[in-house]
């Protein structure tokens, strides 16, 4: 069992907990850069697939986990994103500008949402983003001279400094750009946590009213939980339609909203781990039961369509997290390593969920 002695305050804020820490995150980010040496290119575009999942993860989770404010209707971002990344190439910035702009653009509109919304609480909060969402899918259908409309539009190569980047012409290259993004993000996220925006995040999300008696600014907290969480969403779309090369108004619909909250609840609220777990499930969850619909069509020698069936087992996985494990499977990985940890003085008890609100904010 390691016993970490904490000697200063600034323990409390460093990366890493101690110097094992920090030599598997960097085992792992070098496994992650050799990667595509190592792998197909198949298994290459699906491993960067995960990778532009989990930022769009931690963007919602930045606000629903960090900040506790809930949010159906960050797939409208990932299209303001997308939309505004392809178009500022088209008018010829070059990617390297284009792509943090996207995030630029998409984070103003969702500090624009904010401002009207900053007194919603829960599921009138859900309502409200969900009608952004269903909004977002219309526009662009409307805006059709600048979208393509249900056409769509084509995304251009990525080049920086006259080297292409291609998810299918050079797919290596086009993984490693994603996974720079995916670190930076990371490191973003890390340090808002560290910081004072952050632990007034965490106030407001565990009781507006105490986070108020401190002095805090609720408004101007949401709005910028809201702005910060849309760019680094925003950022992900930009990818995402690089990575899927067309899109359209049915990229972004309603149901990947969905499938964004409910990726993060799988994941385990409130952590950077929980988003990557729940983007392994949401990425790969497609392709497994691709692979295990054809092998039992050829044990039977049938061919097996089940319409839905994706959706279906998507519902399940969350029906058993939150009926079994409510903290999701970075919970479950914190129990695995804390009864290993402390055996044989593990108890139960330890993780038992703690009602964290006032009975002023019950009704909210």
């Amino acid at each position: 069992m390691r016993t970490v002695f904490k000697t200063s305050y600034d323990a409390d804020i460093d990366y890493f907990r101690h110097g094992m820490h920090a030599f598997w995150y960097l085992a792992l980010l070098l496994i992650m850069i050799v990667l595509p040496f190592l792998m197909s290119p198949f298994a290459i575009g699906e491993v960067t697939n995960v990778l532009i999942w989990s930022i769009a993860g931690m963007g919602i989770m930045l606000l629903v986990g960090q900040t506790g404010q809930a949010s159906l209707g960050h797939a409208a971002f990932l299209a303001v994103g997308c939309y505004a990344n392809v178009l500022l190439q088209n008018a010829g910035l070059p990617f390297i500008l284009s792509f943090p702009l996207a995030g630029v653009i998409a984070g103003l509109a969702g500090v624009a949402l904010a401002i009207p919304t900053t007194r919603l609480h829960g599921i009138y909060l859900a309502i409200a983003t969900l009608a952004v969402s269903i909004l977002a899918d219309d526009l662009i259908v409307v805006a059709e001279p600048l979208t393509g409309g249900i056409n769509g539009l084509l995304a251009p190569t990525i080049e920086i400094f006259g080297l292409p980047f291609d998810r299918y012409g050079t797919p290596g290259r086009f993984y490693w750009l994603v996974l720079l993004v995916t670190v930076l993000v990371v490191l973003a996220y890390r340090n808002i946590q560290r910081s004072p925006l952050g632990r007034s995040f965490a106030a407001v999300r565990d009781s507006e009213i105490s986070a108020q008696a401190m002095g805090v600014n609720i408004a101007r907290t949401k709005a910028v939980a809201f702005g910060l969480s849309t760019a680094i969403t925003g950022l992900a779309g930009a990818l995402m339609g690089h990575f899927a090369g067309i899109f359209n108004n049915e990229t972004f619909t309603i149901i990947i909203s969905i499938q964004l909250l409910l990726m993060i609840v799988i994941g385990g609220l409130g952590s950077i781990h929980g988003a990557f777990f729940g983007a392994i499930i949401v990425a790969l969850l497609p392709q497994t039961i691709s692979t295990l619909r054809d092998g039992l069509g050829d044990i039977l020698g049938t061919t097996i369509r089940v319409p839905g069936m994706e959706s279906a087992a998507f519902g399940a996985i969350l029906i058993l997290f939150i009926l079994f494990e409510p903290m999701g499977i970075y919970g479950r990985w914190i129990k695995i390593r804390t009864y290993f940890q402390l055996f044989p003085f593990y108890r139960k008890d330890m993780f038992r969920r703690q009602k964290s609100y006032l009975k002023t904010e019950r009704m909210r």
